[in-house]
């Protein structure tokens, strides 16, 4: 069973020929990840200062933001479904986007008036709704326009793109607080008006209807005629003609994607492996905010620089998203993901450690940086060599939303074990789940060495 296939071969690598140029990355990649990083910047800023805010400020326990971090994540994972299949359906993967982040942009001041858990539960459960609708749709157009090949490095361009706003974003929250005399009220409402920034930039340069969709088949054709067939075909025959990585690609006559096609994607053994892989680790992977928490209380991290740890993480993910995209296309993704859930689970046992050095906070984020380099664009460019191009939204979205509603469900019960036990015996058992998880993933995919 395979999580994901490598790359193909170069064509020509025999003596006397040179290799070709390094791959250009597709003009809508780059816009979509400028597009990225204006809206990382604004959701970052919010992010940033949210936990410190809702614990120390409003004096939520650790159960009650643990239920809204889980709200902010499950959310998305749910509506990813449905953000998946209307781009597929309609054809208009850029609306879909286009209505995700304007939602987004939408609930920022709405975090002004929120005081309560239930409203603030509503709020980001809206915000949380517009980055399900555009979150397959935007892979979606990046998937489209890039050869399989070469999905890790165009996927490791839009990330680092993204990553560069996640890296602003803290910095920008950390100055207002630092200048402002109302800071977190001050940071809802420039976060707002960047949120309506990026919402312009995608509207006004991202192509519309069609762009991209068709724009990797040839490149498609390629990269799978050497990744190995799998046990996928009977099971794509029994779906129809539309599942399969071949399938043609969409045209102006073809009817309307059907949800009964979109589910058919579920009886290909290699999406169901590569969803199973990602939901079982997703599953003891112990949220952001938790682990700025953590690094804040066990490692002596001062409040006043609590809104830069996120920070520490995105530069490393800045750093090594690109390296780690062109890795996996050359070694395997499987290998890469799992690399990257064995880093975090090193960063785990530092927390738990808690050494009384000053490296430990460096070590922790630096770990926690390179987990996102090696698994957030590798994840979506497993898919490439899997999933037709107009079912792609759809596969996305299903892997997507696999993942995202495991981790809400660490998010509860990771708050619930801190209220409960304490801290440590919390990290404790994530870090024996991750492990665990990490060993079974490991050996479900060691058959895929085998028959390549």
């Amino acid at each position: 069973m395979y999580l994901t296939d490598r790359s193909a071969p170069p064509a020509d690598t025999g003596p006397g020929r040179r290799r070709g140029p390094r791959p250009r990355v597709a003009p809508v990649v780059l816009v979509l990840g400028t597009v990225s990083l204006i809206t990382d910047v604004s959701s970052e800023m919010v992010t940033a200062v949210l936990p410190l805010y809702l614990v120390t400020t409003l004096g939520f326990s650790p159960l009650a933001f643990g239920t809204l971090d889980g709200v902010y994540n499950g959310v998305s994972a749910l509506v990813q479904l449905t953000g998946g299949h209307l781009a597929d359906r309609i054809r208009n993967h850029k609306l879909l986007a286009g209505l995700g982040y304007g939602l987004s942009a939408l609930c920022k001041p709405l975090l002004l008036l929120a005081g309560s858990i239930g409203t603030l539960g509503t709020v980001l459960a809206l915000e949380r709704t517009g980055k399900g609708l555009r979150t397959a749709p935007r892979d979606a157009m990046i998937s489209l326009s890039t050869p399989v090949a070469h999905q890790g490095r165009a996927f490791g361009v839009h990330r680092a793109m993204d990553t560069t706003g996640a890296m602003l974003g803290p910095l920008a929250a950390f100055l207002i607080l630092s200048a402002a005399a109302d800071g977190y009220d001050a940071v809802f409402g420039v976060s707002a008006c960047v949120a309506v920034l990026g919402v312009l930039v995608l509207v006004l340069f991202v192509p519309g209807r069609g762009a991209g969709t068709g724009a990797g088949a040839e490149g498609a054709t390629r990269g799978t005629s050497g990744a190995g067939e799998a046990s996928g075909t009977s099971a794509a025959e029994g779906a129809g003609a539309a599942v399969g990585p071949n399938a043609p690609a969409v045209g102006a006559t073809r009817p309307p994607v059907r949800v009964r096609e979109a589910l058919a994607l579920l009886r290909l053994p290699r999406l169901r492996a590569l969803a199973g892989c990602a939901a079982l680790l997703g599953l003891t992977t112990v949220s952001d905010a938790f682990v700025y928490l953590l690094l804040q209380r066990r490692a002596g991290v001062g409040e006043e620089w609590f809104t830069l740890l996120p920070l520490g993480t995105a530069v490393v993910f800045l750093l090594l998203a690109v390296p780690m995209g062109a890795l996996a296309d050359r070694i395997g993704r499987h290998r890469v993901f799992l690399a990257g859930h064995l880093g975090l689970l090193t960063a785990y046992a530092l927390l738990l450690w808690a050494p009384d050095t000053g490296l430990v906070v460096p070590l922790v984020l630096a770990l926690h940086g390179a987990f996102y380099a090696a698994t957030d664009g590798v994840l979506p460019a497993a898919l490439a060599g899997i999933v037709p191009e107009r079912l792609r939204a759809s596969g996305l979205a299903i892997v997507g939303t696999s993942q995202a509603l495991a981790r809400f469900c660490c998010s509860l019960g990771f708050g619930a074990a801190w209220t409960a036990w304490g801290d440590g015996p919390a990290l404790a058992g994530s870090a024996a789940g991750l492990l665990c998880c990490a060993a079974v993933t490991g050996l479900v995919l060691r058959p895929a060495r085998r028959l390549r």
